[in-house]
């Protein structure tokens, strides 16, 4: 007996995690954390929908953090069983998982220092030791294309997905000794045509099909229009003598802003004196780790690696130190700041967010996907006033929001992705339920998929 159970990002968008049992065999494919609203954040810290300790094996389609984010916690309630990924996503989860346990452990002091805690009972929802000894589970990487026999009945494929460096889909082949089944887990799907990294590899011949719908109701905007907005946002930002805060996704939207920065230099579309800060360790981290992966590039990519760094640009500073993030807040013009997290609900953007959201002049320009009750998201929706580090901040900077640099696949991407041929059915994920969700359902169903939206912890038979 084959079943699919979804245990995140189920009619939501974060806390990616799927379990298939095949038999009395168990695997499963991703384990993130939710994000968001404080109640979905609360769920990181319930029992998961299964016994960790009953795994055989973890498959990580990526190192976003909603995707890897609760793998120590796995092992610290029990998972003992080998973690598979490709050679980019295993250095790259390393980076994403021990800053995540220092962040955890930071929250919990300072939750046990307030007094709103009263008892200061509070306890982080793991540890730099769990981190640590939950990056030992991880085995020899996987390359693209290269089968791994899991376990007993399942054999996984890992796919290119290009959504950031070492993503990639699962291509599971399943055997219950009655019936064999392929079933293929999208991961977070990239945009094709973008520069740096390959185009996703399109959905093989399969019976079932796990797949994220976080745009599935829409495509993006174009990405030249968005270039141009970008450095638009910038010179004119520069011209009113403000900064530019941006905040950024470690891994992939980092490496990729810096890039058109440094073509929007080279080219004179941007200033040449334009001093740019990648004020986030973890990027910094990402931005060292992307130039020992060139096998996950684009041809074009190659070509431009061998002629010099394309990441790179005379007034570029990279602040790792507490102390020269801090520096950043003297300066009252001209800066560009590329600061963690993207959703604004942690990090060193908070810190640039309170010295430049009342001023006029600066700019906030959000690049990337702001999940519901974000600070992010509250910002983008038009607050009049915010609160950061218990201060209420008026907004009173200019907000660019530019849709076309996401790293998901608009509509059009992802049905391209799956093709016209028909599965038995089509699982939708990793969405807004109302929205990207129902809405790439219906188009399915209109051409004669059939569809279903998993619900959190459902036993699904795959028959």
């Amino acid at each position: 007996m084959i079943v699919y159970s979804c245990h995140g990002a189920a009619k939501n968008v974060t806390g990616s995690c799927h379990l298939i049992t095949c038999n009395d065999r168990r695997v499963l494919i991703d384990c993130g954390l939710f994000q968001g609203e404080r109640d979905e954040e609360a769920a990181n810290a319930e029992p998961f929908g299964f016994d960790p300790a009953t795994l055989d094996a973890v498959l990580l389609t990526h190192a976003h953090l909603d995707h890897c984010g609760r793998i120590p916690k796995l092992v610290r309630e029990g998972f003992r069983g080998p973690i598979w990924a490709t050679a980019a996503t295993r250095e790259l989860a390393r980076v994403v998982l021990l800053d995540a346990a220092g962040l955890q452990e930071e929250e919990a002091r300072r939750a046990q220092r307030s007094e709103r805690t009263g008892n200061g009972s509070f306890e982080p929802l793991y540890t730099l030791d769990d981190a640590l000894r939950s990056l030992d589970h991880f085995r020899d990487a996987v390359a693209y294309g290269t089968t791994v026999p899991v376990t007993d009945g399942i054999r996984a494929t890992f796919q290119d997905a290009g959504h950031i460096l070492g993503s990639a889909s699962v291509v599971l082949d399943l055997d219950d000794g009655k019936h064999q089944r392929r079933m293929v887990f999208s991961g977070d799907l990239g945009n094709p045509g973008r520069p740096i990294l390959r185009d996703p590899v399109a959905a093989p011949a399969a019976d079932y099909v796990v797949m994220e719908s976080t745009y599935g109701d829409r495509p993006h905007r174009s990405l030249p229009d968005s270039i141009d907005e970008l450095y638009e946002a910038i010179r004119s930002t520069v011209e009113r003598k403000g900064n530019v805060v941006i905040p950024t996704f470690a891994l992939e939207r980092a490496q990729e802003l810096l890039y058109y920065l440094h073509r929007g230099i080279r080219s004179g579309a941007l200033p040449a004196t334009l001093q740019v800060f990648l004020d986030s360790p973890m990027a910094i981290s990402a931005t060292e780790i992307f130039r020992r992966h060139p096998e996950c590039f684009d041809e074009g990519m190659r070509e431009e690696l061998r002629h010099g760094d394309p990441f790179a640009m005379a007034g570029l500073h990279f602040t790792r130190e507490t102390g020269e993030s801090m520096r950043i807040n003297d300066i009252e013009g001209g800066a560009v700041i590329l600061a963690g997290s993207g959703m604004c609900n942690g990090g060193r953007v908070r810190h640039h967010l309170k010295h430049n959201l009342w001023r006029q002049r600066s700019s906030i320009v959000f690049v990337g996907y702001a999940a519901a009750g974000t600070l992010a998201r509250r910002i983008i929706d038009g607050a009049r006033e915010v609160r950061v580090f218990n201060q209420d901040i008026p907004v009173r900077a200019q907000v660019w929001t530019i849709n076309g640099f996401s790293a998901h696949a608009g509509q059009p991407a992802l049905l391209d992705w799956l093709g016209t041929a028909p599965r038995r059915r089509v699982f939708l994920v990793h969405g807004e339920y109302g929205r990207g969700m129902q809405v790439l359902k219906e188009r399915l169903e209109a051409r004669g998929q059939a569809c279903q939206l998993p619900g959190l912890n459902e036993p699904i038979l795959i028959d």
